[in-house]
């Protein structure tokens, strides 16, 4: 059942005095708000209210909420360049808690963005930029500077996620630019190349420097390896750890016949949580992780039965196994005190969405949630918010696919997706 927020609203004088003084944060939690009637078309578990931030943004991406309120979506432009590209920034003024206010800047489209240091950070496909932002400003000051260049960005998984911590160390997901770093990519019985060429700039995530100007993937480090796609990469804000959430290989089946059945194929692998310490190898492409034997088992382009371990069995082990293919994009750790204290420090994920899992239903297309203690799943992951792709779980059909997640000042999660272009804001009504 849909929850309904009953909150009071405060004297008009209160709210006004807010808005002049531009505390964005005071005047969402103050205002009346009700919950819209479908809750913006997802499904929420009781005592949550959810109302479109904003609508027919384009290709949003990855967000970021400012310590004001105000909210910055990276935009990566469709096939043909028909939608806008760059930074849309987003204000709420009379704070309704729907943007009412947009600026955009850039022009090349990308995925990853953070804030760090008085800076906006953008991540097209082969770098990293970075904004200058004034205090309360939705437009930067001047040009973008340029951090990081040349990044691979040929053939698939060419987007950047970013993130920035504490002490300015840069983290750069660079995917992998193949399935299985067959000799042909995705083709039936091809073998794997061993050792793999791709892992040399590519499937794992770099460390650089956020304060250096003009880098190449050179004056970076490799910070760790066998990863093919971590779109859904961030810290812990409370301990400062690096996780990721991976999309795992295709097909599998489609592949290797011999092996496995079309619904094993649908099955396997896992999308994997994990723990990304300095140095650490997650295996891929030799390896992948089998949710049916809990087990990273050997890949047949590289000899694997879909049973055996061998080189597997020292590749770094997932925390957590999701369910095949259902391609995870973003990855964040709620740290705020609006929602009730099980959600406090656990994990919540955006899947994008399946699209080769036939002959079963397609998956994804929600929010999980994972709740953490002591920096490990306390317990078993669930959906947290359902419902976007209204019915048609495909890629082409889907109204909606989450692809971002930030949490805002007042502790509000804030979701992006990057098929139908909205925004949503997440709040706990008590009700």
């Amino acid at each position: 059942m849909l929850a309904k927020c009953n909150l009071l609203r405060p004297p008009t004088s209160i709210l006004t005095v807010a808005v002049v003084l531009g505390w964005a944060p005071l005047v969402q939690e103050l205002a009346a708000q009700d919950c819209a009637p479908d809750n913006g078309g997802i499904d929420l578990p009781a005592g949550f209210c959810a109302q479109v931030f904003a609508d027919s943004v384009g290709r949003a991406r990855h967000l970021v909420v400012a310590p004001n309120g105000d909210v910055f979506v990276a935009l990566n432009a469709s096939r043909g360049g028909a939608s806008a590209a760059g930074v849309l920034a987003l204000h709420d003024s009379d704070g309704d808690g729907i943007a009412d206010l947009r600026k955009q800047f850039g022009e090349r489209g990308g995925t990853g963005i953070a804030l760090h240091d008085g800076h906006l950070y953008f991540g097209p496909d082969d770098g990293v930029l970075r904004y200058r932002l004034a205090a309360g400003s939705l437009e930067p000051s001047g040009l973008p500077e340029t951090i990081v260049a040349g990044l691979p960005d040929e053939r698939s998984h060419r987007a950047k996620s970013i993130v920035v911590s504490s002490d300015g160390a840069l983290f750069v997901n660079i995917g992998a630019p193949s399935n299985a770093c067959q000799e042909e990519d995705r083709t039936l019985g091809s073998r794997g190349m061993d050792p793999c060429p791709e892992l040399e700039r590519r499937a794992g995530v770099w460390m650089f420097d956020a304060g250096g100007v003009g880098q190449a993937q050179s004056d970076g480090k490799r910070y760790a390896t066998g990863l093919r796609n971590m779109l859904a990469l961030n810290l812990d804000p409370l301990s400062g750890q690096l996780y990721g959430v991976q999309h795992g290989r295709d097909q599998l089946g489609q592949n290797w016949p011999d092996l496995f059945t079309p619904e094993q194929s649908a099955e396997k692998p896992s999308e994997e949580l994990v723990r990304i310490e300095e140095g650490a190898d997650f295996g891929w492409p030799y390896c992948y992780h089998d949710p049916e034997q809990d087990l990273r088992v050997l890949a047949p382009e590289y000899g694997g039965d879909g049973k055996i371990a061998g080189r597997c069995a020292e590749k770094a082990a997932p925390l957590m196994a999701f369910p095949a293919h259902w391609a995870p994009n973003a990855l964040l750790f709620y740290t705020g005190t609006q929602f009730p204290e099980r959600y406090r420090g656990g994990a919540f994920i955006a899947f994008h969405g399946s699209w080769n899992r036939a002959p079963l239903p397609q998956g994804g297309y929600n929010v999980a949630f994972v709740p953490f203690q002591n920096g490990r799943p306390s317990a078993n992951w669930e959906i947290f918010a359902d419902g976007f792709a209204a019915g048609d779980l495909s890629p082409r059909g889907a109204r909606h696919r989450p692809s971002g997640l930030a949490q805002g000042p007042d502790g509000s999660l804030y979701v992006s997706d990057d098929k139908g272009g909205r925004i949503w804001r997440i709040y706990y009504s008590g009700e």
